[in-house]
């Protein structure tokens, strides 16, 4: 079971003399009767001095060094925090030991995202499972200028790839080059995903009296991290209206190892609530819910295989699942409507492939939804066992 929740504690750290002597040593705990696999743990670790060292976590038991992730989240160029995924069994705890290193870790950059200013100007984002993309403002500017190639939506196109290892510079140099389009599936995975107006997989939009009012392309965006863990950037949108308001609207986009579902968190000024949605395209899906849970699932038949979507929301947040239907094109969405959390609008969208081999029903994708939504609601127990006092 590959599951998620972003934990955050804090240590106050200051130097260590000793490159090698521990910083910290902490205890995780896992409360719930199934493992935990690929769930991160954040430790902030802004009081200390990272510019000529590198901090490491080791499994205290195996005395085995895991793979970890140091992140500069305000991009101030000091290093914040620190990511790691431990696995704990069901109802079990385990102990990890952070050191301090010098050199860099060797890890493979699952987790990857880019501006993409040679394919007009996407944003594409992937890990080791999935991978999405949407359009900026030269794609919008072509579509308003009669331009043919460009694309006009602040919906996520979703690319389906088999493989574990990257493929958004080889496709792209592939598909630019004329080697190898990423429409045909070549081993790898396509893009056969239609986003068109629509939603895609977990765009915004905001509900009216007889419609949804949504945003345009981003007109800016930042990278914060890539890495084997976690990728993550920021997009920022024109103002637009809804409802008599002028919205203003950034999005904070992260994606970590092992997951299916992309994080949103939606800075957005204008509105109480929003509404994430799902494309319905042919209509000829299947809709699930559990809004005790706080998730929603379409699963449709796609080119041959099936497809399953979703949308999660923790903390009770999602308040309302709508099945809007339209007669225009691409506007039929399924729409999980949300409410302000104190950080913004939070929540999880994504998706699972059959051809992948990831998900091979209905059932078996409704049931990753539902792990991941219990883990949300029963983090993993972090306490610190030790701290050095030096520092």
């Amino acid at each position: 079971m590959k599951l998620l929740y972003i934990l955050f504690i804090s240590i106050i750290l200051f130097s260590c003399s000793n490159q090698n002597d521990s910083v910290i040593i902490i205890n995780v705990k896992n409360d719930l009767s199934f493992d935990r696999i690929y769930e991160t743990v954040e430790v902030d670790v802004s009081h200390l001095n990272l510019s000529e060292k590198e901090l490491f976590v080791f499994d205290a038991e195996k005395s085995e060094q895991i793979t970890s992730q140091l992140v500069d989240n305000d991009l101030d160029g000091q290093i914040d925090m620190l990511l790691f995924q431990p696995k704990i069994t069901a109802n079990a705890e385990k102990v990890f030991d952070i050191k301090y290193s010098n050199g860099p870790q060797l890890s493979e950059t699952y987790c990857f995202s880019r501006f993409v200013p040679e394919r007009t100007d996407d944003y594409a984002w992937e890990n080791n499972r999935v991978a999405f993309r949407t359009f900026g403002p030269t794609a919008q500017k072509m579509i308003e200028e009669g331009v043919k190639g460009g694309t006009l939506t602040s919906g996520i196109d979703a690319w389906l790839k088999k493989v574990e290892y990257p493929i958004i510079n080889k496709w792209y140099k592939e598909h630019l080059s004329g080697e190898a389009s990423y429409h045909k599936d070549n081993g790898e995975g396509l893009d056969n995903f239609h986003v068109g107006a629509s939603r895609g997989i977990g765009g915004i939009a905001i509900k009216t009296k007889e419609s949804y009012s949504v945003s345009k392309n981003f007109i800016d965006w930042k990278t914060i991290t890539n890495g084997p863990i976690r990728t993550s950037f920021e997009l920022t949108y024109g103002d637009w209206e809804a409802n008599g308001k002028i919205i203003s609207e950034k999005k904070i986009i992260s994606l970590d190892y092992g997951q299916n579902l992309s994080k949103f968190l939606i800075k957005l000024k204008g509105a109480t609530t929003i509404s994430a949605g799902i494309t319905l395209h042919k209509k000829e899906g299947e809709i699930s819910e559990n809004l005790d849970s706080g998730w929603v699932s379409y699963w449709e038949p796609h080119e041959g295989s099936a497809l399953g979507m979703g949308i999660i929301s923790n903390d009770g947040n999602m308040i309302g699942i709508d099945k809007y239907v339209s007669e225009e094109k691409d506007k039929s969405n399924l729409f999980a409507e949300l409410k302000r959390t104190n950080n913004g609008f939070q929540y999880y969208a994504g998706f699972g492939w059959k051809k992948s081999g990831q998900y091979k029903s209905k059932e078996e994708w409704n049931n990753y939804l539902e792990y991941f939504a219990k883990s949300l609601k029963s983090p993993l127990q972090i306490s610190i066992i030790e701290q050095n006092k030096e520092l």
